[in-house]
């Protein structure tokens, strides 16, 4: 089961029902009414939901959205269907959007609804805003017939979000009128025998419809499918007479071995299961067709060479799908998302920029942050004759180079850092590691700093350091540096 997506950069989220994990998202789409896409959907529901007007009547009468619809008759004996609980969301939420047309919604984002040809009520979702474009697939299956769809051609995509559950080239589906005609032939080498189909309860209704014109027979449903079939609008071929017709419709769980030997003590019967993933047979009389609702790889590679997005991005997690469409993405620019940061992070993060742009104070306190207990690192002026330019204007002796564990003048600006200076210190060698990393950190010529003393300064031992206040240390430090020159 999936759990929706939230597009970064937007305020979208497609089949996402966990508000808690929304984050930033304000506006909410249902691509269908597959019980797998609408988990968290309950109750509490409080903000408006936006899908196709036929997903909007299923919402209200199969899944008794807002008032209570007919209840499902008793089951026979069995196993219940693994089937989600009806989501209660109230009426006043549901906001159905003609497919076809583009709608602006809260004044920043444009919706198109395009058919995703995968069961009654399935949209795609072509959104267009500050983010760029993107097209969001749902679960589809792809038809050659979409290049003329007026909404995608000739469109730039951004980001392309895809339905990838067929997304292998090792996993080959033919097209539905053939998986059709599979099924008709298993049904005609087996003249003798009644036929039960597995089906959901949403999807498969035109294999139903075609098998049932191709035989001149009724197919045989529940009173709550046949009340959703008329729903639906489709043609009158069902019925709920038992005995009126020899194929039967029934939910697929109901396809394992203990009911195919019940049903075939009463009357020869074979089952057939259209479904595009692999299935383990558990009963000679079960028949899997390779009928699917979603894209084949090769249907996907079609699409996406024809829509030449930017970057596809697929929907089911745990695929790297990319790879195989990389060949036919488009190398036109990109539009960023638009990542709205909030204000107090944004003032917060100036002021550090602010703050990494003012020269330090304490040279030997830098290093401690970037301090690597690798020893004494002497690197050649030579090397950064280039970079020495960063450095013209320095004056080495308006800094007052001071460490923060050893200072005790007053007013120091690293003083009051002292006790953080201490942490930092733990596990390191004080007076190797941080001059060997403030060498590496800080190279400079020869220009600003007499040869020696960073050799004098390094060899000197701790315990001698630790004797001089910084009152002391900064006399000494004028005194080598007016030596060098006079020298």
């Amino acid at each position: 089961a999936m759990s929706g997506t939230v597009i970064p950069g937007t305020p979208l989220a497609v089949d996402c029902w966990r508000v808690r994990r929304a984050g930033g998202a304000r506006l909410f789409f249902l691509s269908h009414m597959h019980s797998d896409h609408t988990v968290g959907l309950s109750s509490t529901w409080s903000r408006p939901l936006y899908c196709s007007p036929l997903t909007a009547r299923l919402l209200h009468r199969r899944l008794q959205v807002g008032a209570p619809g007919p209840a499902r008759p008793p089951r026979a004996a069995g196993p219940a269907p693994l089937t989600a609980p009806a989501p209660q969301v109230p009426t006043r939420w549901i906001r159905p959007l003609e497919v076809g047309q583009s709608h602006v919604l809260g004044g920043e984002v444009t919706v198109t609804l395009l058919d995703s040809n995968h069961c009654p009520g399935s949209v795609m979702f072509l959104f267009e805003g500050a983010f760029g474009t993107i097209l969001y697939t749902g679960d589809f299956r792809y038809t050659s017939t979409m290049q003329g769809e007026p909404a995608l051609r000739g469109r730039h995509i951004d980001r392309l979000y895809l339905d990838n559950t067929h997304c292998h080239p090792h996993w080959p589906l033919p097209s539905r009128q053939h998986a059709t005609h599979q099924a008709a032939h298993v049904i005609r080498t087996h003249p003798q025998h009644q036929v039960v189909i597995g089906v959901y309860s949403l999807g498969k209704e035109t294999l139903l419809v075609d098998l049932a014109v191709e035989f001149s027979t009724w197919v045989v449903v529940s009173p709550w499918r046949l009340e959703q079939m008329q729903l639906l609008e489709l043609p009158d071929v069902f019925t709920t007479e038992e005995g009126a017709g020899w194929i039967r419709a029934v939910d697929v769980t109901e396809i394992r071995w203990d009911t195919l030997v019940s049903w075939n003590t009463l009357h020869p019967t074979i089952a057939i299961l259209p479904t595009g993933r692999p299935v383990r047979v558990t009963h000679p009389n079960i028949h899997p067709i390779p009928y699917s609702d979603h894209s084949s790889f090769s249907e996907l590679c079609e699409f996406v060479k024809w829509l030449k997005p930017c970057s596809v991005i697929p929907i089911v997690r745990g695929s790297m799908c990319q790879a195989y469409f990389q060949k036919y993405l488009s190398s036109a620019p990109q539009a960023l998302p638009d990542l709205k940061i909030p204000k107090p992070v944004q003032e917060s993060v100036q002021q550090q920029s602010k703050r990494k742009e003012r020269k330090p104070m304490c040279l030997l306190k830098r290093a401690t942050r970037h301090s690597v207990p690798r020893g004494v690192v002497y690197e050649s002026p030579e090397k950064h004759t280039e970079k020495s330019e960063e450095f013209t204007g320095v004056t080495i002796l308006q800094q007052n180079y001071c460490e923060s564990a050893f200072c005790s003048k007053e007013g120091c600006t690293c003083h009051t850092g002292k006790e953080k200076g201490k942490e930092e210190l733990s596990g390191e060698q004080p007076g190797v590691a941080r001059a060997a990393s403030a060498a590496s950190q800080a190279p400079a010529s020869d220009e600003h700093f007499p040869t020696g003393f960073a050799e004098q300064y390094l060899l000197t031992p701790l315990n001698v350091l630790k004797q001089n206040s910084s009152q002391k240390f900064d006399k000494l430090v004028e005194d080598f540096f007016r030596s060098g020159e006079a020298s």
